[in-house]
Parts: structure tokens; sequence; C-alpha cells
């Protein structure tokens, strides 16, 4: 967006990124220069690097600080998978086996991977677990 902001449709492409003091071609911007047998640089006495002239500066340096700033995670599971997760803890408890012969368990899932996926529920809601398993206690006490 920073790039978009900036540019101007009247000039090419090589020099709305020179002005922002960015490459069009990276391998014009660090030239890997090749070494003769004697160890010097090949064309280092004819080679001259043009210095251009960056005049938004400000394009560069906004997308170092977008860069910088941490990411956000987003720790959530589909809904789908929370209920299907729910679904089997309320009909089987911790039996896995019966969860994997379930007729609900659609991909066929091995009694390991239904407890993996009930595990990664409870690392992501604690609370959201706690408060379920609570809830179906409570139902067992009532029914009783």
């Amino acid at each position: 967006s920073h790039i978009r902001h900036a540019w101007d449709p009247t000039k090419s492409v090589a020099h709305n990124l020179a002005e922002m003091g960015l490459a069009e071609d990276p391998n014009k911007a660090v030239p890997i220069l090749k070494r003769s047998a004697l160890g010097t640089e090949a064309g280092s006495s004819g080679w001259e690097q043009r210095k251009k002239i960056v005049r938004k500066p400000y394009v560069v340096n906004e997308m170092e600080y977008e860069a910088s700033l941490p990411e956000k995670k987003s720790n959530t599971l589909s809904r789908d998978l929370i209920d299907y997760v729910r679904y089997m803890i309320q009909n089987h408890g911790e039996n896995y086996k019966e969860m994997a012969r379930d007729e609900k368990n659609y991909y066929q899932d091995t009694p390991k991977q239904i407890k993996r996926k009930i595990n990664v529920y409870k690392n992501f809601y604690p609370e959201e677990y706690k408060d379920f398993i609570a809830s179906l206690k409570q139902e067992k006490m009532d029914v009783q």
C-alpha cells in the first residue's frame, strides 16, 4: 500500500522504484563480481555504481517499520472442528476408540488423531473447555 500511494502513473516502473529507493532488478542492485585467478575483482576499475537520488525515502522507512512490528497470532479453530470435538466429548467422554467408530467421524480419524484434535481445542480455548466440562458434569448430576 505504501508503494501504491507513492506511485506516479506518468513515470516508468524503473523510475518510480528508483525514486522510492527500491530496486527494479535485484541482480543490478547488488551485482556479483567475478574474481580472476589472482584474486582481484575483475572490472573493479571500470565498474562504477550510479548513485540515484531517492526522492521518496518515506516509502522504504514505512515498509521497514511495518516489517519490524510483531506478528499477531491468530489462534482460532474452525467452527466445524469445535462442534466436532464438543460432540465427541459430550457423547463419548474420554473413550477415543468409541469416537473413532462414531458415525459423525466423517474423515475417519484414528483415536490418536481425535485425541490430538481435542488437545488442540483444550490448548486454544482452555476457559471454554473448562466451562464445557463443568456443564457436562452438571447435566450428569441433574439426570441422576
